[in-house]
């Protein structure tokens, strides 16, 4: 496509003047907005199931008990992250250590960013997006969370820079997270939840 066809890219500014204007919530990609959660494969309808809800709420409610007192909050799905150079991005839940400022929109200082998988955003929940995350130098900690089972990926910032990558699965399980100086249980994460047994392996 020729430079004259392309679209002109938005800056923050309008987009968070746009934004305020949607009832559908929308990201910053690549200059353009885009809604944040594509219509489900199965179904066709677009948002989040209560099961995908009340894992978020859960994990809102067991950070902000933890950070009290401290620098650190807890943010919604609307504690916007800017991706270096890039894009304007929405995590189901992300813990800010910056400076609390009243008319800022996007975190100021994120430390964790967490992503409760969805039909929908599955894939690029765990390729393109971790590797958006991964870009931004304050994170610490990326949290992908699975709703249907007790089980999530902890990817974690090491002082040299790299990133490394844990399972911890089963309500007993426990993430371990110092540089906020706290623990959460996989227990409370998933309160109020059932689970459907997992497929059993047949030997052949």
């Amino acid at each position: 496509m020729s430079q004259a066809m392309q679209p002109r890219r938005w800056t923050e500014e309008e987009f968070f003047a746009w934004l305020q204007h949607q009832e559908t919530k929308y990201e910053l990609v690549d200059g353009q907005p885009v809604p944040r959660r594509a219509p489900d494969p199965v179904t066709g309808m677009v948002g989040a199931t209560q099961r995908h809800d009340r894992v978020a709420v859960n994990l809102l409610v067991a950070l902000a008990g933890r950070l009290r007192g401290s620098p650190c909050r807890p943010g919604t799905s609307d504690t916007a992250i800017r991706i270096p150079g890039r894009n304007i991005r929405y995590p189901d839940v992300a813990v800010d250590c910056g400076k609390f400022q009243d008319a800022e929109r996007t975190a100021t200082e994120p430390v964790l960013v967490a992503e409760v998988l969805s039909p929908s955003t599955r894939d690029f929940d765990q390729t393109e997006k971790l590797e958006e995350y991964r870009t931004v130098p304050t994170l610490r900690y990326i949290l992908v969370i699975d709703p249907m089972q007790p089980r999530l990926l902890l990817h974690t910032r090491g002082a040299d820079g790299h990133w490394s990558a844990a399972r911890i699965a089963g309500l007993e399980a426990v993430a371990v997270l110092p540089a906020l100086g706290i623990e959460l249980t996989l227990a409370e994460l998933y309160e109020g939840l059932t689970f459907q047994p997992l497929p059993r392996v047949v030997d052949g």
